[in-house]
C-alpha cells in the first residue's frame, strides 16, 4: 500500500493544474479511441487511476507516435507520458520499470528462407520499419550487416515491403499476426529479437513525483491492477513485466 501523495508530489506532476497524461496513440495494444473519438484502452486507465490516487483532475493528450511525444518532454506539454523506455529517450525523460512487454520480431515474405530473427541481420538484408518506434530504436543500435528501411507508421512500413520486396518487416508480434493473416504466404519468425519495454515517464527535474511514479507502477503491477487493466480491455499480446 502506498503512502498518500504528499503535496509536493501533486505540485510537480500538476504545473498546469491538473495531471496530463501523454499517450502513443500508435500502440494499438495500449491505446485505442471510443465512438466519439475519445481515448481509451489500458495506458489511459492507468493514467485515470493515478489522478485518482493524487485526487486531481486529468487530460488526455494523444500523440500520433512515440517520436513525438518524447519530443515534447521539456515543453510543459505533458507531466506523465506512456512510451517505450529506451536510452535514447532517457536525455530528457525519467523512466519507471516497465509495467509490460510486448515481443518484437519480424514478419518475411513468401517463399522466404529465413529461420530466425538472427539470420535477418545479414549482408544485403532489407528490413522494412516504422520510425521512431521503440523496436526501431533498438533495431538502430543493434542492427550490424542489414539495412534498415524507415517508414511512416505501419501501414508504410507494409507498402513498402510488399512494393520493394524486401526480406523481412519488424513489428510487434501482435501487429505482424494481423498482417500475415491478410498476406497469403507471409509467416512471423518465431522468437523475437528484443521485448519493447512500455513504461511510464516524466519530464526531467521533477524528482518527487518521479519517485511516486516508479512506486506507483510497482504497486500497480504487484497489485495485479494492470493484469486486471488489460483483462479488461480485452487485449491480447501484452505480458506483465517483473517487479523491478
Amino acid at each position: 500500500m502506498m503512502n498518500p501523495p504528499s503535496q509536493a508530489v501533486i505540485s510537480e506532476f500538476t504545473p498546469a493544474g491538473k495531471l496530463r497524461i501523454a499517450l502513443n496513440m500508435s500502440n494499438f495494444l495500449l491505446t485505442a479511441r471510443d465512438g466519439a473519438g475519445a481515448p481509451i484502452g489500458v495506458a489511459p486507465d492507468l493514467g485515470r487511476e493515478l489522478a485518482r490516487r493524487l485526487g486531481v483532475a486529468v487530460e488526455m493528450v494523444p500523440y500520433p507516435n512515440p517520436g513525438l511525444l518524447a519530443d515534447d518532454a521539456g515543453k510543459n506539454k505533458w507531466d506523465v507520458g506512456f512510451l517505450g523506455a529506451e536510452p535514447q529517450r532517457a536525455g530528457e525523460i525519467d523512466f519507471t520499470p516497465a509495467y509490460v512487454e510486448i515481443e518484437a520480431t519480424y514478419l518475411v515474405p513468401p517463399g522466404s528462407n529465413l529461420a530466425t530473427c538472427a539470420a535477418v541481420d545479414a549482408r544485403g538484408m532489407r528490413i522494412s520499419v516504422p520510425e521512431r518506434s521503440a523496436y526501431e530504436l533498438w533495431l538502430t543500435r543493434n542492427i550490424r550487416n542489414a539495412e534498415l528501411v524507415r517508414s511512416k507508421g505501419s501501414d508504410e512500413a507494409f507498402r513498402q515491403f510488399v512494393e520493394k520486396k524486401m526480406d523481412a518487416m519488424a513489428g510487434l508480434r501482435p501487429g505482424l499476426a494481423a498482417i500475415c493473416a491478410s498476406y497469403p504466404g507471409s509467416r512471423i519468425l518465431d522468437g523475437n529479437f528484443t521485448a519493447v519495454q512500455q513504461a511510464a515517464g516524466i519530464p526531467k527535474g521533477r524528482p518527487n513525483a518521479a519517485r511516486y511514479l516508479r512506486d506507483y507502477i510497482e504497486d500497480i503491477k504487484a497489485s495485479g491492477l494492470v493484469a486486471t487493466t488489460i483483462a479488461g480491455n480485452n487485449v491480447q499480446g501484452l505480458t506483465v513485466a517483473a517487479q523491478a
